[in-house]
């Protein structure tokens, strides 16, 4: 599936991070030979594991919660962290891309599923962050656009209105305070279950694990 995979989303002009939490690094390696660059991690100490093992070329997203602790041992070579949910957290990946010189690429993770251990801040704490005099003082990161998960349930109509009002909030934040900046372009939505459905909303990057490498065990 790794190619069928890839070919459809670059069709589409989405982004595809392929998952690869528990995967061996040769089933890594088998996606990389296909033309896999972009891989995601849920957990800092795989993610560092494997980052040592893999080609120095991949460009690694942490995808899942990050503890503030834990920034600093992926501050020198992380590309993407998706799960940005607080103020207080930026200012530590601030903090800490500030000490290689680097500007880390972040997205806000906003609440949209009706799920309570999904995490992410509500659309009112996200314009509270961009507002404030704290986020415009940093220098070491830059925000990149939004992720969201919407609710694991069958009810698709549901979890394309969950999609649909992340969407409109991107496009509210994109004309109110990112209109000018180019780099605010990410729309982080959709894993293997509802990829089609985010897509169909306005997702431009999707996290797919099982649809790729199979099931876990």
């Amino acid at each position: 599936m790794f190619k069928e995979v890839k070919k459809e989303l670059e069709s589409k002009s989405v982004m595809l991070v392929a998952v690869t939490k528990t995967q061996p690094v040769k089933v890594i390696m088998q996606a990389y030979d296909a033309g896999y660059r972009d891989f995601g991690e849920n957990r800092v100490q795989e993610l560092l594991e494997k980052h040592e093992s893999l080609p120095q070329d991949i460009r690694w997203h942490l995808i899942g919660s990050l503890q503030r602790n834990k920034v600093k041992h992926i501050a020198h070579f992380i590309y993407l962290i998706h799960s940005i949910d607080s103020l207080k957290l930026l200012k530590e990946v601030n903090k800490e891309a500030g000490k290689f010189q680097r500007i880390i690429d972040v997205l806000l993770q906003i609440k949209i599923a009706q799920e309570y251990t999904k995490n992410g801040m509500s659309e009112a704490e996200a314009i509270e962050l961009i507002s404030s005099a704290d986020y415009l003082e940093m220098e070491h990161v830059r925000i990149c656009g939004l992720m969201g998960m919407a609710t694991l349930t069958d009810d698709k109509d549901q979890v394309r209105k969950e999609f649909q009002n992340l969407k409109t909030f991107f496009d509210l934040l994109k004309k109110q305070f990112f209109k000018a900046v180019t780099d605010f372009k990410y729309l982080s939505m959709g894993m293997s279950g509802d990829y089609d459905i985010a897509i169909e909303e306005g997702s431009n990057m999707v996290r797919i694990g099982s649809l790729i490498f199979g099931e876990r065990s």
